[in-house]
C-alpha cells in the first residue's frame, strides 16, 4: 500500500515539475516576442521625421507621428487592441501599458545619454531617436509560478 501512495505522490510531484518547466518556457518565450515587439515599435517611432524641418536640413522625428507608429507596431505585434488590451485569441490576458516614451531630438547635444533611474535603464543615443519602455504581464498557464511582469525597454535612433 505503502508504494502505491508514493508511486501516486511521485506522479503528481513529476506532474508539477513538468508544468513548471513548461510555463517558464512558455514566459521565457512570451518575453522574447515582447521584446522584439519594443524593439519595433521603437524603431517604427524613430523613422517618423518631421518634415518641415527636414526640408531646412535639421534631423527630427515628429513626435505625433512617433507615437502612433509606436502603438501600431505594438498592437500588431502583440495582437492588441485599440486600448492595448489584448484581442481575444491573443496569448497575453492584461492589458499593456506603454510607461515611457521619450522623444529625443535635435535639441539635444548629441552624443545623449538617457536615463531613466526609475526603470534602472540608461541609453547613449548618437543621433534623434526614441526610447520605449512598456509593461506586460505573462498570462500562467498553471498557476505554479510566482505572478511575473517586465518591463521591457528599447530604444532606436534615427537612421538616415
Amino acid at each position: 500500500m505503502h508504494k502505491l501512495v508514493f508511486s501516486v505522490l511521485m506522479l503528481v510531484l513529476w506532474w508539477m515539475l513538468h508544468a513548471l518547466q513548461i510555463d517558464e518556457e512558455a514566459a521565457m518565450s512570451t518575453l522574447h516576442e515582447g521584446k522584439r515587439a519594443v524593439d519595433r515599435a521603437a524603431h517604427a517611432a524613430a523613422q517618423q521625421t518631421d518634415r518641415d524641418k527636414l526640408e531646412a536640413g535639421i534631423l527630427s522625428i515628429d513626435r505625433g507621428k512617433a507615437l502612433a507608429a509606436a502603438e501600431t507596431y505594438l498592437q500588431a505585434n502583440l495582437r492588441l487592441k485599440s486600448d492595448f488590451t489584448p484581442e481575444e485569441r491573443a496569448f497575453l490576458r492584461e492589458r499593456v501599458e506603454v510607461k515611457v516614451f521619450q522623444v529625443i531630438n535635435e535639441t539635444e547635444t548629441f552624443p545623449y545619454v538617457y536615463r531613466n533611474p526609475e526603470y534602472g535603464y540608461e541609453v547613449t543615443l548618437r543621433r534623434p531617436g526614441v526610447v520605449l519602455i512598456v509593461r506586460l504581464v505573462y498570462p500562467r498557464l498553471f498557476g505554479v509560478l510566482d505572478p511575473i511582469e517586465w518591463n521591457l525597454k528599447g530604444a532606436a535612433e534615427l537612421v538616415y
